[in-house]
Parts: C-alpha cells; structure tokens; sequence
C-alpha cells in the first residue's frame, strides 16, 4: 500500500472516531433519538475491508454501521444528518442510525435486525452470479449473529450454490452483554465455517494493514471462482453495546488492555515506522478530521426536518427487467 492510500485509510479511521465521539454527545444532548451503536475500537474491520474492494463488490452489514458508511464514501455531514434524523441524511432522515445506505456505492445497509440480512446477502450473491458480474458479497455481522438460524441457512445456501459472497464475523467479544463463550460452543467463530465445507480464516480485527491484506487475498480468490470464503475479524468494541448499555459485564481492566492496542494507534505507529509521513503531517491530519466532523454537526443541526408527505415516499422501488 503507497503512501496515499496508507495516508487516506488512516484519515477515514480517525474521522469515523471523531465522529462516533461526537455522536455520544448528541445523543446524550437529546439530538439523535432512538438506538445508537457506536464502532469505537473496531474502526480497523470495516477500513481495511472496504479499501480492498472493487466497485462492483457490495457491502452489507448489521446495525453499527456509520463506520462503514464512511468507508465506502458517504460525507460526514450525511452521516451525521441521518443520526439526527434530518431530510438532508444519507436515507432521508427515515432510517437513522441501524439504517443508513447507498445503492449507488454498493453499501446495502445497515440492518437492525439481528442476522436478518444474511440472506439478502445470499440473494445479492445469487444475482451476481446469474448476471455473470464479476462482483463479490461482502457480509459483515457481529458474533452474536452466528448462533441463529438465518446465519446457518445463509451459510448452508451460499457453499450449495457456491456463491461469490465473503462473510466477515467481527468477533468483538460479546454479544449485547454476553460473551461468546457463554453462548457459542466455539469460541473461534470461524470453525462454524467448516461444517458447511466454507474455507475460513482469522485476521487480527485491530490491524488494518493486516485486514486489507487478508481480505485483498480473499476477494481474489472468490472472484476466481473458489466459492464462499469466512472471515473471523477479531477486534473489541470500547463502548457498550449501545449508549444504554450500562456495562456491567465487564471490568475496566479488561477494556484497558484493549485500548492499548488502539486500532488507530496501530495504523499510525506503522505509517511512521515506514516513513510515510511524520507526526505533525498526522496531526495535521487528524484536525483536519475534527474539522470536518463539526462541520458537519453544523450542516446536520441547519438542515430541514422530512416532510409529513415523505412518510410515504420511497416505499416501495421497483426495476424494468428487459426481456
């Protein structure tokens, strides 16, 4: 990876930060309603996973998805927009914070229900395969996901059909409150992999050198034709579950030992090792970040509320199929 590319990727894991931070506070401020899933400590999956992509490979994952909306390209301002549930939001103010998307970058959402949108990845996969495109599913969902039955189905169809499709598990330990080894009889997520004959792999979820490594390996393979492929991302969220999540499963040594291999200060200790840029270029960098994060709490705070009318807007969507 040049020096642009490791410079850009750091960029985009200090803004999806800056922005998760200053998102708690607007939710505490009463300016974002409902639930609020924050990506702070796993900014390093989602970066690492979309930089690897090509244009035609779709994205999908679950509820914690402001981190990957950044990734694939979506503006601060129309991230934060949509938290606040303003009309200038990335889905219009309707879909807020487990719903944001972009069809025309390939990003599927954002789904608030548990592993539900597995299968629509599967169907994603499906039609790319029909069509011939040389695009490839990416499938990210959270640990919890693997223990219910739309991920075993999923899984079960995706090898049948040897579909095009990646699944990406970020395994960040728990599962709302609870640990994966009080839910899962395996702790390495990714043996779920091999009783459906899917190749499966690890990648420290902490590293997004490591990510984009591994994941740009994989995407080859896939779109040579090798069939579904699993990878286990394992990373550790530094917040709760949600921003009612009183925590009380774990103690603070056990998030401190994590924070000391920050993903972000991992990214920036090797882009200074490799001589790429210098500290006062990276904290240039992260002003800039800053910046552009307030200003878009700006944008979001001036911008309209929907219409009464656009509750009935954009319902339904529909195709011409040529026959």
């Amino acid at each position: 990876m040049n020096k642009k590319q490791s410079l850009d990727l750091y960029r985009q894991m200090v803004t999806i930060r800056i922005l998760e931070e200053k998102a708690a506070i607007l939710y505490q401020e009463g300016k974002i309603g409902g639930f609020l899933h924050l990506y702070i400590g796993q900014e390093a999956v989602s970066t690492g996973l979309v930089s690897a992509r090509k244009p035609e490979d779709r994205v999908i994952t679950a509820y914690r998805d402001h981190g990957v909306a950044i990734n694939v390209g979506i503006p601060a301002k129309k991230v934060i927009a949509e938290l606040m549930g303003k009309a200038t939001g990335i889905s219009k103010g309707k879909g807020g914070s487990m719903h944001m998307a972009d069809v025309e970058k390939n990003f599927w959402g954002g789904h608030a229900i548990v592993g539900a949108h597995l299968p629509i990845a599967v169907g994603m996969a499906l039609a790319d395969q029909y069509e011939r495109s040389d695009g490839v599913t990416i499938a990210m969902f959270g640990d919890g996901s693997t223990n219910i039955g739309f991920f075993h189905e999923a899984l079960n169809l995706s090898k049948v059909w040897n579909l095009p499709i990646l699944w990406v598990v970020e395994n960040n330990k728990y599962g709302m409150g609870t640990a994966v080894e009080r839910a899962s009889a395996v702790a390495e997520i990714r043996q779920k992999a091999c009783g459906y004959d899917i190749k499966a792999e690890h990648a420290n979820g902490m590293d997004l050198f490591e990510m984009n490594k591994i994941t740009s390996r994989m995407l080859r393979e896939i779109r040579a034709g090798s069939g579904p492929q699993f990878l286990e991302a394992e990373t550790y969220r530094f917040r709760g579950h949600s921003m009612g999540d009183p925590e009380r499963y774990r103690d603070s040594e056990e998030i401190h030992k994590y924070q000391e291999t920050d993903p972000i200060g991992i990214a920036r200790k090797h882009i200074l090792d490799k001589k790429l840029a210098t500290e006062s270029e990276l904290n240039d960098m992260d002003t800039a970040a800053m910046d552009e994060v307030l200003e878009a709490i700006e944008y979001a705070e001036n911008s309209p509320e929907p219409a009464p009318e656009d509750l009935y807007a954009d319902v339904y969507s529909y195709r011409e199929v040529q026959a």
